[in-house]
């Protein structure tokens, strides 16, 4: 049991930039999605699963990779009685236990030719292949491209692969980066939510998502771009690697859904939909943002030599693996044991409550506007909604740590009258599987204690590799009393 202690500092770092970067060539891309249109053209208007277009792409894309020296492999599979194909192309080289995947679909819908969905991201990926080539650049990780069959009908050419591997072949996949619709006309910069800090859908990616999303933001940030996130809602070929605990991120520039206004204030562009177009017969090459085309592609690029030459998808020293600042809400359950009648923990905006000149309760939370809180309004008087009448708890949504010394910190405050005893208290835990270890701890006393918000610490390199989750629990547990707890900011770093 780790006493609560203060003062804490935490450095947080981004990765580094990866100087030797090449620029992508938009024209270069925009030169292999005129061939995608071209063989569309050629066979009925479209590249869909099982037609001669999607075979004529993959013939493409696979003629282009071996003649720059890759090792490819054209992997069939059969779905609604035709045959799919997924290409499969290793760069030779590199750490195989510690293999990088870039990957994104090939095949359009039957009703047309899917330039931007997803021949934007295969040609960005394809491109980006190239350069790998034209600069004999050798990572320290092995790095392997894909284009997927039969996305656009359930994943399934790439949860065909996934699940054709071995457990140790899936093993040594540590990092898979997924490019799906990267030109939007109308586009948005959205990154796959690796840590969850949006806080909708689905929660975070498996450990090292989230150093892919800070990868790729970093790049977006150089270049004054901001981003925003989405949620794995398993929409495309990451599906599979993440439900096989393999990190995933890469980027979206938005389907059939509308841009808000706020988000035009942003981006620029229109209210209207990101892709007007979307699995349309006018999906077509005059259906590409040139700027985000371009942006994209080098984004990719950023990604590939950052995370491929030494980077890893371990978040680095000092990096973000996990944080909470409790503005929205990110699934939090309250306890189904608890006893408390009065004052239960929840997320709230806190009012200020004050007894004889002690605030027992701070009307603003650490950082923003929201904290777990004992009873987040004031009532009548301080002791209206103040803890009562036993114990209460509140749980966060799952966390998948990585390996590595990993360090909690959060803000806290246990605020009493002289009527507590030391049997008040305010407890951090972290519950793994069955088990419920407490890391962090703070008793009352007979004693005036206003509230004030404290930092804190607890090592949690114990749950390295393991899911976890938090679970904060205040007690009033003595003698009729006045306590109120707070718990704020929450964070976990890896060093």
């Amino acid at each position: 049991m780790a006493a609560l202690t203060a003062g804490l500092a935490v450095a947080i770092t981004t990765p580094a930039q990866a100087a030797a970067a090449p620029d992508i060539a938009v024209a270069n891309v925009k030169a292999h999605l005129s061939q995608f249109q071209s063989i569309a053209t050629a066979n009925g208007g479209n590249r869909a699963h099982g037609r001669p277009g999607y075979l004529a792409s993959v013939t493409y894309v696979k003629n282009l990779l071996d003649a720059a020296g890759f090792t490819t492999t054209q992997q069939s599979f059969t779905y609604n009685g035709a045959t799919g194909y997924n290409l499969i192309a290793d760069w030779p080289g590199g750490d195989t236990s510690d293999t990088l995947m870039i990957g994104g679909h090939l095949d359009s819908v039957t009703a047309g030719p899917g330039i931007n969905d997803n021949g934007s991201g295969s040609a960005g990926i394809l491109e980006v292949a190239l350069q790998v080539s034209r600069s004999g650049f050798q990572p320290d990780r092995h790095l392997r491209f894909a284009w997927w069959g039969a996305e656009e009908l359930g994943l399934r050419g790439s949860t065909h692969y996934v699940n054709s591997l071995t457990s140790a072949q899936r093993s040594s996949i540590t990092g898979y980066l997924n490019f799906d619709m990267i030109g939007s006309p109308n586009p948005g910069y959205f990154l796959y939510d690796g840590d969850n800090s949006d806080g909708t859908g689905s929660g975070p990616g498996p450990a090292g998502s989230a150093q892919i999303e800070a990868t790729l933001a970093a790049y977006f940030s150089s270049i004054g771009v901001p981003t925003r996130g989405t949620d794995f809602d398993g929409r495309s070929d990451y599906g599979p690697f993440i439900a096989n605990g393999i990190p995933a991120g890469g980027i979206f520039t938005g389907a059939e859904g509308t841009k808000t206004s706020a988000q035009v204030q942003l981006w620029g562009g229109t209210a209207s939909r990101f892709d007007p177009c979307y699995h349309a017969s006018c999906d077509t090459t005059s259906n590409i943002s040139d700027t985000a085309l371009n942006r994209n592609s080098d984004a990719i690029a950023y990604a590939v030599w950052t995370l491929a030459d030494g980077g890893g998808t371990e978040p680095p020293p000092g990096t973000t693996v996990w944080s909470d600042g409790l503005e929205t809400a990110t699934g939090w359950a309250a306890g189904t044991a608890d006893t408390a009648t009065s004052g239960r923990l929840e997320r709230g905006n806190p009012a200020a409550t004050s007894s004889s000149g002690v605030a027992t309760q701070l009307d603003a939370a650490d950082g923003g506007s929201y904290a777990l809180i004992t009873g987040a309004t004031a009532g009548a008087s301080a002791g209206a909604n103040d803890l009562d009448g036993g114990v209460t708890s509140i749980v966060s949504p799952q966390i998948t740590l990585p390996t590595g010394t990993l360090t909690l910190s959060l803000s806290w405050y246990l605020a009493h009258l002289n009527n507590a005893t030391s049997a008040d208290y305010l407890r951090v835990q972290v519950v793994s599987g069955t088990t419920t270890t407490t890391v962090l701890t703070q008793t009352a006393s007979a004693a005036n204690k206003a509230a004030a918000w404290t930092t804190a610490t607890a090592n949690l390199s114990a749950y390295a590799g393991q899911n976890i989750r938090i679970r904060v629990e205040a007690a009033d547990a003595g003698t009729a009393s006045l306590v109120e707890a707070a718990v704020d900011n929450l964070l976990i770093t890896r060093s």
